[in-house]
């Protein structure tokens, strides 16, 4: 019996049909979201759609797309999130996956008429049709991403993606693709084969569409052809042997076993591939089981989405404030950080005062926007006008009178309370009395700041990281006499600047940096007790952070690394407090003053840089340093640079220093690198278990040093049986 497959549709929530001559054009367009997704009530919707349509013999083609500038971004994470148990997680996504093999298999042409991004199932949707054009035009192509991220959040493609997309494009293309969560522009894509076809509008879109289905009426996926093979060849062939046999060592290599979801994709495919596409979408539902429900999964979820997006929505923006918008920003210092927040903000249409001691100064902190958009217009990211258009909203200069009109400073120069402060009081003769001012100091008291101010509850903290180009996230530190409205505004120019702002109290080193410090100190300790430099490296890697501490450290510079110290010191004995040296101080400061060795800039620290050859350790260090007979096992090693992180951040969270979970796991992740497979410091120890990381804590305590002992808020939620949570 034939079904009228356009007034079924249309009784459906969220989609909507018509028909032109046979076929139909179905619209996704859920009313209550931004963007549409794949979650609650989709899976059943969508058999009705593919129900109605194989049923309804007047209906010769089905095109999908959307209603929105976005085609499907993919799959509802809060609804993934809610899942328990194993058979939740494989009944979820083998719904879907029959109504997407059913249609098909129909027999009648499907198209995907994608109107902007789309991503993890949103593009599973897409590959499941037998052809895919995406809009490509000048006002979206730098906008619209097309991949399979799932990885980045500890899962695997699991609607469809790991069995098409290497039947379409090969296996090595598709590994790469899924287990980098690689995200393409429509021309990217086009040119590797996973969309068929582009076009510069929604009229266009439409046309195209209806022209392929018109000229395919028996289509058919090429897997279901007979004789299929898989482009490259199956998971048997020579040369994907070959692969498959690296691939796991390759993987290992970057992840040190800390993300599961690479393991299972590689498995997914290799087994995929060895059998038809039914099966293989069996033997993925299999594997994204074992994803969903791992501890990494959920960590990442509950950070990386859960959390994140708490912050994006303004959990910690002050409630009772209008949003604001900065039109004329004054940046001090035209270093690498200057230079980075002069380009971010230019590039987010602000007019921009980039000032220097010397002009020269000023002119090549402008040169470092030159660089990167040469770079984005060599990349086919930019244009030669779009380039013009921000160098333009530049303005270089010796002169603080130039910095009449701005609505926002920020101060980008030296660590030096005085330089500082001089800074400021030259600022404030000539900027208006409504313009508010903001320091990118990464350790200095802002309360102490803000003395130098005539209106210190209009001087906030604005911590970027470097380089400010690439780096997410930045830290707000609120002042003792910072208002609200204050940090109101400074949180609207982080969004305004598309950065992730977290809110922290004013301390010494607030968040960031004084848990930072934790991690390479404690690489440094360990050189100084006998542990062989390779060890402490690997330790580092296998814990999952993106670089080891005593390269790091290098980076960071020793004698930068020195003289912070050296000032927390000085201030902390003014204070009559007691200066209880770290272990590592001693360390740096014999490798800056008796040997020179101050860090990559000046190509030698813990690590030799020639100028013709790749960074290694220094010969000498174990000369300087000897490695002891007995070594610490390799846990211990791992166990003391986490955990000491995740216990510093428990003491900021106790003392207010950092005010919800979600800025303490977010700010861990995006501001240091601290391991996302863990989701956050805060998240690592719920992930442990309160109690089992205090006794742990203890163990570590009694073998290398009193840093170690729990925070007292650990001990009392051990007691209560508490986790950390903003609910």
């Amino acid at each position: 019996m034939s079904t009228n497959s356009v007034d079924a549709i249309n009784a459906l929530k969220n989609f909507s049909a018509q028909s032109d001559n046979g076929i139909i054009t179905v619209t996704i367009d859920q009313t209550e979201r931004k963007m549409n997704v794949i979650g609650e009530g989709f899976n059943e919707a969508f058999a009705t759609i593919t129900d109605t349509f194989i049923n309804d013999q007047d209906a010769k083609g089905l095109i999908l797309t959307s209603g929105k500038s976005t085609f499907v971004v993919g799959a509802d994470i809060d609804q993934l999130a809610t899942i328990e148990t194993a058979e939740q997680a494989f009944a979820l996504v083998e719904d879907l996956k029959t109504s997407l093999r059913r249609l098909e298999t129909s027999g009648k042409p499907v198209v995907a008429a994608i109107t902007g991004t789309a991503l993890g199932g949103g593009l599973e949707l897409a590959l499941a049709c037998h052809y895919r054009i995406a809009i490509d035009s000048p006002k979206t192509s730098s906008t619209t991403k097309l991949g399979l991220p799932e990885v980045k959040l500890g899962l695997l493609p699991g609607g469809g993606g790991t069995q098409r997309l290497p039947r379409l494009i090969g296996i090595q293309k598709a590994l790469e693709l899924m287990t980098q969560g690689k995200e393409l522009r429509p021309q990217q894509a086009l040119e590797i084969g996973f969309i068929d076809d582009v076009a510069h509008d929604d009229d266009e879109l439409i046309s195209k569409a209806k022209a392929w289905i018109n000229d395919n009426p028996k289509a058919q996926q090429p897997w279901d052809k007979k004789g299929f093979k898989i482009p490259g060849g199956d998971s048997n062939h020579p040369k994907m042997v070959q692969v498959f046999s690296m691939a796991p060592a390759m993987a290992n290599q970057k992840s040190h076993g800390n993300y599961p979801a690479i393991t299972h994709i590689l498995s997914s495919v290799f087994e995929g591939c060895l059998t038809d596409i039914d099966n293989g979408l069996k033997i993925e539902s299999r594997f994204f089981v074992a994803c969903v429900l791992s501890d990494v999964s959920k960590n990442m979820i509950n950070s990386l989405w859960t959390q994140l997006n708490s912050i994006k929505k303004g959990q910690s923006r002050p409630a009772g404030f209008e949003r604001t918008k900065v039109s004329k920003v004054g940046i001090l210092g035209a270093g690498m950080m200057g230079a980075g927040i002069a380009y971010v903000s230019a590039k987010a249409g602000m007019e921009v005062v980039l000032l220097d001691t010397a002009i020269e100064g000023a002119e090549k902190g402008k040169s470092y926007s030159t660089k990167l958009l040469d770079k984005a217009i060599s990349r086919g990211r930019s244009t030669e006008d779009k380039k013009q258009a921000l160098l333009d909203l530049i303005k270089t200069t010796t002169s603080y009178d130039d910095l009449e009109g701005c609505d926002l400073i920020i101060e980008a120069v030296f660590e030096d309370i005085d330089i500082k402060a001089q800074c400021t009081r030259q600022s404030e003769a000539v900027i208006p009395e409504t313009a508010f001012y903001a320091s990118n100091t990464s350790t200095l008291p802002i309360t102490e700041l803000a003395k130098a101010s005539k209106r210190p509850n209009q001087f906030i903290g604005l911590h970027f990281f470097s380089p400010v180009d690439k780096m997410p996230l930045v830290e707000i530190i609120v002042g003792e006499k910072t208002d609200d409205a204050t940090l109101a505004t400074g949180f609207d120019y982080v969004g305004q600047i598309g950065k992730t702002p977290i809110v922290v109290n004013d301390s010494r080193g607030f968040y960031t940096s004084r848990v930072f410090g934790t991690y390479v100190s404690e690489g440094i300790a360990m050189l100084a007790e006998g542990v062989h430099p390779r060890s402490i490296e690997v330790a580092g890697m296998k814990s999952g952070m993106p670089m080891p501490p005593l390269a790091l450290q290098d980076e960071v510079s020793l004698s930068l690394s020195l003289h912070v110290m050296e000032q927390t010191k000085k201030a902390m004995e003014a204070e009559g407090k007691t200066f209880t040296p770290h272990p590592a101080m001693s360390v740096v400061e014999k490798m800056v003053k008796e040997f020179g060795r101050e860090g990559k800039k000046v190509s030698k620290g813990f690590y030799d840089y020639p100028e013709n050859g790749e960074k290694h350790l220094w010969s000498d260090l174990t000369e300087l340093y000897p490695t002891t007979d007995e070594q610490p096992s390799q846990q211990d090693l791992v166990d003391r640079l986490l955990y000491v992180q995740a216990n510093e951040t428990a003491k900021c969270y106790e003392e207010n220093v950092v005010r919800t979970v979600a800025d303490a796991n977010i700010g861990s992740i995006f501001g240091w690198g601290f391991a996302p497979n863990q989701g956050g410091t805060l998240q690592f120890i719920n992930s442990v278990g309160v109690d089992k990381f205090v006794a742990r804590s203890r163990e570590l305590a009694q073998k290398y040093g009193a840093r170690f002992e729990p925070a007292q808020i650990l001990v009392a939620m051990a007691a209560k049986g508490e986790v950390f949570s903003d609910d």
